[in-house]
């Protein structure tokens, strides 16, 4: 028995380790996003895709690495994610240029694709269906963990250290897990679908496209290059999506939206967190500039936001058992979306100021977050949980790629009158993504009796 906790023990703490490594690190860079900006004498818009670039590559890639990891084994592609991961951490620490930045994250984002849904898909396959529950709760947790920390820990090593060294932390820590997961991690494998490479490029090329397309729209010299590139992004997508509907053994089964919760929830998820990262991008940049904030300020001054994740989220997973998805999601849009708002209004106070928008906007991001997720998760079928989680972590990175991209481009419109005011429109164009993510959530299920009437359905499935 003890030797079997043991080894439970270690298949907890080497996936969640993965996890945290893969979230932590789209987090981390937002504190260092000042000094690297000084470093390489960019823009904000360009700027932003050492950011984009990772939650892009996830994204465009994340389908095709959960195939992989089903079709080769779940245990080898984890570890080989780990180790490109950790060469694009190399890479970023190496760059002298922000292309080769960007390049790197590129890399790191290749790694970080398969690093999260293989750590789930081994720690669930690995233990008995009554622990399964309670460990999935602390690896979510660690993730959550992750969201604190990153920018906190980030500001410190930017202050002591270098900006460099965000990425140089992550290659001891990589080495060393590949190495104890091949000796600890159970190989196993799920179905052997065969994997489409044209499917993959096309996936690929209409989400970095379509992010690339909204982004060059800042730079007047590049709007024939916008258009072309967004034309040819919107048919690699349809391109896509006929073959999908066509196709044997689809990567995306269309088949799930045909239910509203599925739809609805996947589209109230990228207005969330494409709200979220379009701030989380900005706000240090914010404190830094005009608060005067350090970098390690800055990350410790991001706690009253990221903290209530970890505050509010119990309280959210109870009630969305008890009131159901739809009322739950709509008050943390709508508490996400007007924290947003006062945040705008008090750009010209002081610190004090801030506090309880980012609190507010902090505890609608942990009440909508789990109660999008469970919604589209719950409408779909038990044999399809893995590609509807796939599909609801693709919403999610899309959404915030494109949160981001959208945001800046705001900040354009204004910032000639300063970067407070650039900061100010950001955050008032985040407020009415997130507030946009309401049309959806009201297609979302509601109290005890639907839940009940839909895991009847499933069953039937």
């Amino acid at each position: 028995m003890t030797g079997e906790k043991i080894k439970s023990g270690w298949v907890l703490g080497l996936t969640s380790l993965g996890f945290f490594m893969a979230m932590m690190d789209a987090m981390i860079v937002t504190t260092a996003a000042t000094a690297i900006r000084a470093e390489f004498k960019i823009s904000v818009g360009t700027l932003q895709w050492a950011l984009n670039a990772y939650n892009i590559t996830i994204a465009a890639v994340l389908l095709v690495g959960v195939a992989l990891g089903e079709r080769w084994g779940r245990r080898r592609v984890y570890n080989w994610g780990i180790l490109i991961f950790t060469i694009g951490s190399v890479l970023c620490a190496l760059a002298t240029s922000i292309n080769w930045l960007i390049l790197a994250r590129i890399v790191e984002g290749i790694g970080a694709s398969v690093m999260t849904p293989m750590s789930m898909a081994i720690l669930t396959n690995a233990l008995p269906t009554g622990q399964r529950g309670r460990a999935l709760g602390i690896w979510s947790g660690i993730g959550g963990l992750a969201l604190i920390v990153g920018p906190s820990l980030g500001g410190f090593i930017v202050a002591r250290l270098t900006w460099q060294w965000i990425f140089w932390i992550n290659v001891p820590i990589g080495v060393l897990a590949v190495l104890l997961s091949r000796r600890y991690l159970p190989e196993s494998r799920g179905g052997s679908d065969p994997i489409n490479l044209m499917d993959s490029l096309l996936i690929i090329v209409a989400m970095a496209g379509t992010v690339w397309a909204l982004s060059a729209t800042t730079d007047g010299g590049q709007l024939y290059w916008s258009l072309a590139i967004g034309l040819l992004s919107i048919g690699c997508a349809g391109w896509f999506i006929v073959r999908q509907a066509h196709a044997d053994f689809p990567m995306v089964d269309l088949h799930l939206f045909r239910a509203r919760a599925f739809t609805g929830g996947n589209l109230a998820t990228a207005c969330l967190y494409g709200s979220m990262y379009g701030v989380v991008f900005f706000l240090p940049q914010y404190l830094q500039a005009s608060q005067h904030a350090t970098a390690l300020t800055a990350g410790l001054e991001l706690l009253p936001w990221t903290g209530t994740l970890v505050v509010v989220a119990p309280f959210a997973g109870r009630a969305v058992d008890r009131f159901g998805e739809r009322w739950v999601a709509t008050l943390g849009l709508l508490l996400q979306g007007g924290g947003y708002l006062l945040i705008a209004w008090f750009v010209h106070q002081s610190y004090a100021w801030l506090v309880l928008p980012l609190m507010l906007a902090g505890v609608g991001l942990s009440m909508a977050g789990p109660a999008l997720q469970k919604s589209v998760l719950g409408a779909a079928p038990r044999v399809m949980i893995g590609k509807a989680s796939g599909i609801y972590n693709v919403f999610r990175l899309l959404g915030g790629a494109l949160g981001t991209t959208i945001a800046v481009m705001i900040f354009y419109q204004v910032s000639g009158e300063g970067f407070v005011s650039g900061f100010q429109a950001a955050m008032l164009g985040s407020a009415v993504l997130s507030l946009l993510g309401l049309i959806w959530s009201g297609s979302l299920r509601t109290g005890k009796l639907a839940n009940l009437e839909q895991s009847s359905k499933q069953s039937e499935r």
